[in-house]
């Protein structure tokens, strides 16, 4: 990924987003100023950047890594609506949400819409699964119903952190932007640039972004962000970590100062806060949900293995009836273990960033077509990654970040199922991994287990791999003839590509 928006204020371009940058803004001075009424009797500051804003009364909110600060409301937010039928929705959507099978809303669901669907800026807090793009998807449609985008200049914004975000958020919403005729554009790395500019030049209402690849369009005038009205940061707290900061920062002071701010995640942080306190006006907070490590749906299970137990036992859970992701720390290993599986009889394949867009979005239809039952991934799928009936996920190697294990084991247990989180555990990272679970607020049964054990079985349905080697053919790409390649083969390096 290229990090080239971080660098410190003295060394500012000389462009901001293709145009040159004011005599202010080279000097570091502020932009703008003074502030702008909204409809709600409430204010914003205005102008292009915001500078440091004063500092408004805070409260405490509990959070799954302890406790912080946000921006507490200065006025009470509506009270949470009990059906979909209370709500201030279009008869469209209304109508859509019976079609789509969604009869009763979920917690955060009923808690944002309706501050979300009267203007208000939003903090929600909800795990993993738990129903937050619909909780902002359906406010930004229902307000954004009735206008008409010009040319390159779309009115609403949702900037997620990952491909496969961008585009389960695009699918989940696409029938109800369509049901009130409002148009909806996915714009990330890994695809044409040229076809996504083509795009944005006929037109969205909607625009769902990764920050990188909107940046390059910003930079090369094929989008302008002034008409924007409504932003959502979806998984907000990653978004504010792994150097997506300062490129969010430049994006929301691109749209509407007076606009709507929608900021949802299923955790909290300190550097979510920053953003809080920048960006939202008198913001209501509602955080519905535990963490994902105290789902009661799901269960823990700490499995310790020697080093010498730890490929077969891998083998044994990846041969299991059914589907399971299997988290691993590098690219490298990915391909490694997946290669290991197709060789042993188990219909593996790997993702990870390494991989084109095409690769990614083939492997996880294959995925969740049941074509590839073990999934092998690194963190890149720990977000953004929904597959109905996932009832096991794996961490092979143990993640080193407590948020890094909730947003994993987000993978299952969602939406009200029931699901399993296992961590194969090496004698010497026992210490570190006991205080890692503990800073995730997650209390996991513990067990020793070796290749062919009982408990190994019943906790993940293990059983011993068939040792045939298989193949998962290559789509035939529509118009095209099929690869010679199979995924057995030697993995081709991509090309790095922004998310």
């Amino acid at each position: 990924m290229n990090h080239r928006t971080n660098r410190s204020d003295d060394q500012r371009p000389a462009t901001r987003f293709g145009r040159p940058l004011s005599p202010e803004e080279r000097a570091g001075k502020k932009r703008g100023g003074g502030r702008q009424a909204t409809p709600d009797g409430g204010q914003r500051r205005g102008g292009q950047s915001y500078g440091a804003p004063k500092r408004r009364p805070v409260k405490r909110v509990v959070a799954a890594q302890g406790d912080f600060e946000v921006a507490a409301p200065q006025t009470p937010g509506l009270p949470a609506a009990a059906s979909f039928a209370e709500m201030d929705l279009p008869r469209a959507l209304q109508s859509t949400l019976v079609r789509e099978g969604v009869t009763e809303p979920f917690p955060i669901q009923a808690a944002t819409l309706p501050n979300a669907l009267a203007g208000r800026d939003v903090l929600g807090r909800g795990r993993t699964g738990s129903g937050k793009t619909l909780a902002f998807g359906l406010a930004l449609l229902a307000r954004t119903a009735g206008r008409r985008a010009e040319s390159k200049a779309p009115l609403a914004l949702v900037l997620v952190p990952t491909r496969e975000l961008a585009q389960q958020v695009a699918t989940a919403l696409t029938p109800y932007a369509t049901a009130v005729n409002l148009r909806l554009a996915t714009v990330v790395g890994g695809l044409s640039i040229g076809r996504q500019a083509a795009e944005m030049k006929r037109g969205v209402e909607v625009l769902i972004a990764t920050p990188g690849r909107l940046r390059d369009l910003l930079d090369r005038g094929d989008v302008r962000l002034d008409r924007v009205a409504i932003t959502v940061l979806d998984e907000a707290d990653q978004m504010a970590d792994m150097g997506f900061l300062p490129q969010v920062t430049a994006l929301l002071e691109q749209v509407r100062p007076d606009g709507q701010r929608l900021l949802f995640s299923a955790t909290l942080d300190q550097n979510v806060d920053r953003l809080v306190r920048r960006f939202l006006n008198d913001p209501v907070t509602h955080s519905v949900d535990p963490s994902a490590g105290a789902v009661t749906s799901m269960e823990h299970h700490v499995l310790y293995v020697n080093d010498e137990h730890k490929r077969d036992v891998t083998l044994e859970i990846a041969a299991r009836e059914g589907r399971v992701i299997m988290f691993v720390d590098t690219k490298r290993a990915t391909d490694k273990l997946a290669k290991d599986l197709l060789a042993n009889g188990v219909r593996a394949a790997a993702l990870h960033g390494g991989k084109s867009q095409p690769q990614r979005n083939r492997v996880l239809d294959q995925f969740k077509k049941g074509e590839v039952s073990a999934l092998i991934a690194t963190n890149v799928a720990a977000r953004g990654i929904h597959v109905d009936d996932l009832d096991l996920v794996v961490n092979v190697d143990p993640p080193t970040d407590p948020k890094d294990y909730l947003h994993r084991g987000g993978r299952t247990a969602r939406a009200g199922a029931s699901g399993t989180v296992v961590t194969l555990v090496l004698s010497h990272q026992r210490r570190e991994m006991s205080q890692l679970l503990r800073d995730a607020g997650v209390r996991p049964n513990d067990d020793r287990v070796r290749p062919g054990d009982p408990e190994l079985v019943r906790i993940t349905g293990a059983r011993r791999p068939s040792g045939v080697p298989v193949t998962i053919p290559t789509p035939v790409p529509a118009g095209g003839a099929a690869p010679a390649a199979s995924r057995t083969a030697a993995p081709r390096r991509a090309p790095r590509s922004r998310p």
